[in-house]
């Protein structure tokens, strides 16, 4: 397929597209429109070009734009955070690989353990912005014991949160880690936990009801004085000619609407669950790596801890 024929395919699309949610009304001012052409014809006085003064085309075409950027900054802000979590919990579970020894079996069962928990946080924070309660998917993620406790808790991705500092602060009393280390990958949680705020932050900020209560308004009141004001001019074509300038209309205010929380499942929503198979596939590709330095563990650690020792001398 050529990229004009993937153009042409992409512009007569209906699904993904904003048709769907928007054809009722914009049919809805099509057909006052024909209705006002009838009683035009009739040669009822209804021809009033003075309207095109109500609600100045300028005016409302600022408020889409302001409404349509502010939706598509959220949306974007979304997926910068989640990307950020993205790049931090890869970070995080190659620090841990391979800088926590496996002396035991138990050891990298383990590590494994905890890679899981980093997507588990990411499973999680997705279950937790869409208002879901603890599914399959999450439990495939963690011990029995541990996801009986996580349905009884609010937030979730906080408390699996808690328990992968836990498990570096254990591996640091043991010796298994120096506090340079230990600061490092407790600044990468912080930043998983800071991703997760921020996504909250957009979740629970919805625009302002008395902004977009109004600029509904405006749009009703434009769509459906455009016949009177053109009417006159056009005739019989007044409804298809108010049928594309409200499906212009109707169309980027809900544009604004289906990305302004894109944490959904909706279909222009970020895609999060593939998100989070894909964090899956690289953490289970990561657990497949052999750490070639595992030997040289315990001689870099005792360096750094003895290096440790003179910065506070």
């Amino acid at each position: 397929m050529t990229r004009g024929e993937q153009w042409f395919r992409s512009a007569l699309q209906v699904r993904h597209s904003v048709i769907p949610a928007i054809l009722s009304r914009t049919l809805l001012c099509g057909a006052f429109g024909v209705f006002i052409a009838v009683l035009h014809e009739l040669k009822f006085p209804v021809a009033m070009p003075a309207l095109a003064s109500l609600v100045p085309s300028i005016v409302l075409g600022l408020l889409l734009v302001f409404r349509t950027n502010t939706a598509y900054e959220r949306f974007w802000e979304g997926r910068k955070a989640w990307g950020g979590m993205v790049n931090s919990c890869r970070n995080l579970a190659r620090q841990i690989w391979v800088a926590f020894p496996a002396r035991h079996s138990s050891d990298r069962a383990g590590k494994v353990a905890a890679l899981k928990l980093l997507v588990a946080f990411a499973v999680a924070t997705k279950l937790h912005l869409r208002g879901e309660v603890p599914n399959d998917e999450l439990a495939a993620l963690m011990s029995p014991e541990k996801f009986t406790k996580i349905q009884t808790v609010n937030s979730l991705p906080l408390q699996v949160s808690f328990w992968i500092g836990d498990y570096l602060q254990q591996h640091y009393n043991r010796g298994d880690v120096n506090s340079y280390q230990l600061s490092d990958m407790h600044l990468l949680l912080n930043d998983l936990v800071g991703h997760m705020g921020a996504c909250e932050r957009i979740l629970k900020t919805p625009m302002p009801m008395a902004y977009a209560i109004h600029l509904k308004q405006l749009l009703l009141l434009y769509c459906l004085s455009l016949p009177f004001q053109m009417v006159g001019s056009v005739g019989w074509w007044t409804g298809p000619i108010v049928v594309l300038i409200s499906f212009t209309l109707f169309g980027i205010e809900e544009i604004g609407i289906e990305i302004e929380n894109p944490f959904g499942r909706d279909e222009n929503d970020l895609p999060l669950d593939l998100i989070c198979d894909t964090m899956y596939r690289n953490l289970m590709d990561l657990i497949s790596s052999t750490p070639s330095t595992s030997h040289h563990l315990a001689a870099d650690r005792m360096a750094a801890d003895r290096i440790e020792e003179l910065v506070r001398e």
